[in-house]
Formats: structure tokens, sequence, C-alpha cells
């Protein structure tokens, strides 16, 4: 008891830059207090002392606000930070030198007795602030939980799964990888003719751009220009504690900017298409469209 709780002490000066000494952790730090009390209570429950050892739970949630029940498994070395408004399951295991902030539920979406409801974290997970994992599946060694994640399948070993619901992202080097590889990485972009921009040839990158064949044989091959495109980017890929990316802008500002550029790429190519029109000698007057229908055929036959 007295080594895991000197364990407990040095991670925490280890993993958080605010402890200052091991007076600071012992008094202050309410997640060393409610493993420290779960402890006592896991041994009663062990020992069929459910009613005590739910009690002495029940104590050290009204003390920390944290509330972890006696029947679960924790680890050595685990750090519960902050820890307001963590809830752990009877079933739940953790690992050891797991990390998990404040807000975290690790519950389960089962109601059967006796059966594994709850997840299993496996050595060295970090839960991220909000996450809540769900379900009685197993979370790999070295794996991390993003900020307000939910999880209700199992994550591989060493991946970050991120996101409402949840996905597993890939590993930085693969990414990296696959972006240079793919024909829409910026060094295919930059290295791509400009005969090809010029003329308004379709690019790989601009999944919604489709041309229009009536406009090219209108218009003899020559189709309106279009806008010069960036590969899109995922801001919300890299793993956070605390929802927060420093290098992610807002998601509505970036949504809205994203609208105003679509709106405005369709203006232009309904104005192109317009004056296309008026050059086949048709009148373009509001929602009106006359076509002069004999010369149109001329220029299909030709």
């Amino acid at each position: 008891m007295l080594n895991n709780l000197r364990e407990d002490i040095a991670c925490i000066l280890e993993r958080d830059p605010a402890a200052r000494s091991k007076l600071e952790v012992i008094t202050c730090y309410p997640g060393l207090h409610a493993i420290m009390v779960h402890r006592l209570a896991h041994r009663l429950w062990q020992a069929d002392f459910f009613w005590l050892g739910r009690f002495i739970s029940h104590l050290g949630r009204m003390l920390t606000g944290i509330e972890i029940h006696p029947g679960a498994q924790i680890g050595r070395r685990v750090f519960i930070d902050h820890g307001f408004g963590v809830v752990i399951g009877e079933t739940a295991v953790i690992g050891d030198d797991c990390t998990i902030y404040q807000g975290v539920t690790l519950g389960g979406t089962r109601l059967y007795k006796g059966t594994k409801r709850h997840p299993t974290l496996g050595r060295g997970v970090v839960v991220g602030a909000g996450a809540q994992v769900l379900g009685g599946f197993t979370v790999g060694d070295g794996a991390r939980i993003g900020s307000n994640a939910v999880v209700v399948k199992p994550v591989p070993a060493g991946a970050t799964a991120v996101g409402n619901p949840a996905r597993v992202i890939e590993q930085k080097d693969e990414e990296a990888k696959k972006t240079a590889q793919s024909p829409c990485s910026e060094t295919a972009s930059s290295s791509q003719p400009e005969s090809s921009v010029e003329t308004g040839a379709r690019s790989p990158c601009d999944s919604d751009w489709e041309a229009a064949p009536l406009q090219a044989m209108l218009n003899k091959g020559t189709a309106p220009q279009q806008p010069e495109r960036k590969p899109q980017r995922d801001d919300n890929g890299a793993f956070t504690a605390y929802a927060v990316n420093p290098g992610a802008s807002d998601p509505l500002v970036k949504v809205l900017h994203e609208l105003i550029t679509h709106t405005a790429e369709q203006d232009a190519r309904i104005a192109q298409l317009c004056k296309t029109i008026e050059s086949m000698g048709s009148v373009v007057d509001g929602k009106t469209i006359t076509i002069d229908v004999q010369r149109l055929n001329r220029m299909v036959d030709e």
C-alpha cells in the first residue's frame, strides 16, 4: 500500500507540471485521494463486504467528486488529473500508467448483471477531458482518446480515437507517407502543367467539379477557368486532452468560408454559362432563356 502511494506521488510529479512538491500532491490532488480511497474500497469488495466497500466509495465520491465503483480494477501509477466528474463503472479495468482527465466516463451500454459492461484500458492509455468510453471492449496499450470523444468500439494499440462517434485516425508517419503519394498533394499540384489550369482541365483533387459536356461542346473545348484549390486537411485529426488544437481554426468560421467560396464558384459558373448561351444568339432574361434552336443544331452538326 505504501509502495503504491509512493509510485502514485512520483507519477503525478512527473506528469503534471503544476505539481511542485510531494506535500502539495498528498494534500491537494483529489485524483490521488480517489485512488487511495478506491484501493481500500476494492479490498473490502473483494472480501465480500459489499455494502461497506460501496459506502467507502460513496464517501470518496463526496470528498473528491470522482465516482469509482469498488468493483473496478485499477492498476499502478494511474493518474486522474483534476478528476471532477470522472465516473468509472463496476467492471472497468484500467491498466498501469494510464492518465485520465476530468469529465471522463468509463461506462456501459448494457444493464445485464454478471456481464462485462465497462471498458478495459491497456497500459499507458490517455483519455482526454470529457471523453465517453462506453461498452465492454478493450482500448489497446498506448492508445489515446481525444477530448469529448464518444468511443463505442475497440481501439487498437497505439492508435488515437477522436470525434463523436469516435473514429480511429492513422499514425502521423503513415499519414504523411500517404499524403506524399497522393495526386492531391501539394507537390503534385505544384508540378501540374500550367496549361491544365489555364484550359480549366479537371484536377483529381476537385471531386465536386463536374465539366459540362454541352458547354465544352459549344465552346470548342474551352471550359471556364476553375479556381485553384488546396488539399483539404483535417484540423481535428490531432490528439488533444482539453479539446483545444492551437493549429486548428474555428469549425464554424471554416464552414462559413467554404460556403462563401462555394457560392462564389457557382455564381461564376452560372455567369459563364449565361455568356455562352448569349454567344449562341439566345437571350437570357432573368429566369427565361430563349434559345435559337436552328443555330444550336448547326453547331452540333459541326
